[in-house]
């Protein structure tokens, strides 16, 4: 399973839809890139592949980054995505 991330413009959390394929996956980050090149305010609607039910729509002029993810039992880190951390506390 591969989860893209959008990075929304004054939010903390990322904005995330899964694809069961790589290709898939790579056709919603050559999307998104192109809406954001774009410069147009127009909307891009995704639906999830992980969770049918879960549907997002987002400016493109809002986006402020997209990453893809391969999401799998075997990802080191518990599958939490690269860049964000735990603390333990002792």
């Amino acid at each position: 399973m591969f989860t893209i991330d959008l990075s929304i413009k004054n939010t903390a959390f990322p904005i995330s839809v899964q694809r069961k394929s790589a290709e898939d996956a790579e056709a919603v980050y050559q999307l998104i890139l192109a809406a954001i090149r774009s410069g147009n305010p127009d909307i891009v609607e995704l639906k999830c592949e992980g969770k049918t039910e879960k549907k997002i729509a987002v400016r493109a002029s809002e986006i402020s980054g997209v990453q893809i993810v391969q999401k799998d039992g075997t990802t080191p880190g518990g599958g939490r995505p690269p860049g964000f951390f735990a603390v333990a506390a002792e």
